[in-house]
């Protein structure tokens, strides 16, 4: 009779270590599985965000040459019309706009005096500029833009060489 509660006493020693073995098992599943969530629940957010950063870049796009122009027609104003109060409510809209790409994340890209930056910048000319070391922007062609650090539009320089 010892012997079969012997027997029965290490049965049951074996099936519970069995079951904690399966148990740390079933935990450790969990574990990976709750962080695996975690991460694409992190990245699913990441995505729905830069989605709606980028959802409107085509309209946005089509609104980049009105400011341009817009701004082109300021630098035009003559220096004695811009004391007048119709000139200060146009550098008023001008003000306006940029605010309004500031917000959306829309920045100019930095171009005369700076080094030439393939992602950044389109190159249309190379010139001698003896003012300016090599590879450095010394004419703006037209604007570039980015959007929350992307590319929407290079900037098109002119590079000295």
């Amino acid at each position: 009779m010892m012997a079969e509660v012997k027997n029965e006493m290490e049965n049951l020693k074996t099936e519970l270590e069995e079951l904690k073995k399966k148990t740390e098992d079933y935990l450790s599943g969990w574990k990976r599985a709750k962080a695996d969530y975690l991460n694409f629940k992190k990245d699913t957010e990441k995505q729905h965000l830069e989605l709606l950063h980028f959802a409107n870049v085509a309209l946005i796009i089509q609104f980049l040459p009105i400011f341009d122009h817009f701004k082109l027609a300021l630098s035009h104003i003559p220096e004695e019309e811009k004391g007048a109060e119709w000139v200060k409510g146009f550098f008023h809209i001008q003000k306006q706009f940029v605010d309004f790409f500031k917000n959306l994340g829309i920045e100019e890209i930095k171009t005369i005096g700076e080094k030439f930056n393939p992602e950044f910048h389109e190159a249309v000319s190379h010139e001698e500029k003896p003012d300016f070391a090599p590879d450095v922007i010394f004419e703006e062609a037209t604007r570039g833009y980015t959007l929350h650090g992307k590319v929407l539009k290079p900037a098109k320089v002119k590079v000295a060489k």
